[in-house]
């Protein structure tokens, strides 16, 4: 598979820009974990308050257990405790059901940082540098000899403006049909520059 053009100036552009998606991913992917690590501190107090609410039940459990082995009023003793310890589960769960919620904003947070940016880049990149290839494999296909020339030379004139056409002949057509071998080389090494392919080794005739 071909991926960069033979001309020097346009294979530079491209492994340039090759080097900037490297460089605009990884730049993003920092990006996108810095931002996801900032909302996550927002996480910091629901957690401390999860982490003393754990504390606190755990306290009013084991005064509950203590105060029911009092002999006789034992019961009455923990069932406040109890119910004590069952309003602290509720401050609990809402505490981690917040650190739960941040954490998944992070997370998504991070992919919206990362992917929205990376995606534009690769919408506008990856389409050019997929049909260069394509184009380019193709064509590296047919350019073995001189003869191979004039096939180029038709696709010259086929879909290069007429502007670039008229700098190299008034009737590049004409020439083409006549064999005019500087114009369908001139032609080709259009089509050739455009397609970012090299021209063939020159053939002289012995």
């Amino acid at each position: 598979m071909t991926l960069y053009a033979a001309q020097p100036g346009r294979r530079a552009t491209q492994v340039a820009s090759d080097y900037f998606t490297v460089v605009w991913a990884i730049v993003w992917w920092l990006g996108s974990r810095a931002a996801s690590g900032a909302v996550m501190v927002l996480a910091d107090p629901a957690r401390a308050m999860a982490a003393s609410a754990t504390k606190i039940r755990n306290g009013l459990e084991d005064a509950a257990v203590a105060a029911g082995r009092v002999p006789g009023v034992g019961g009455d003793l923990r069932r406040p405790l109890d119910g004590a310890a069952t309003g602290v589960d509720e401050i609990l769960a809402s505490a981690q059901a917040q650190v739960h919620a941040i954490e998944n904003l992070a997370m998504v947070t991070g992919v919206v940082v990362f992917a929205a940016p990376v995606a534009m880049w690769l919408l506008l990149w990856l389409p050019k540098r997929l049909r260069f290839a394509r184009n380019a494999t193709a064509g590296a296909r047919f350019v073995d000899s001189n003869a191979d020339l004039d096939l180029f030379a038709l696709r010259a004139m086929a879909t290069l403006p007429l502007s670039t056409l008229a700098r190299v002949s008034d009737d590049p057509a004409g020439a083409w049909r006549d064999g005019d071998r500087a114009v369908i080389d001139e032609l080709a090494g259009l089509a050739l520059d455009h397609e970012g392919l090299p021209r063939p080794p020159v053939q002289r005739s012995s």
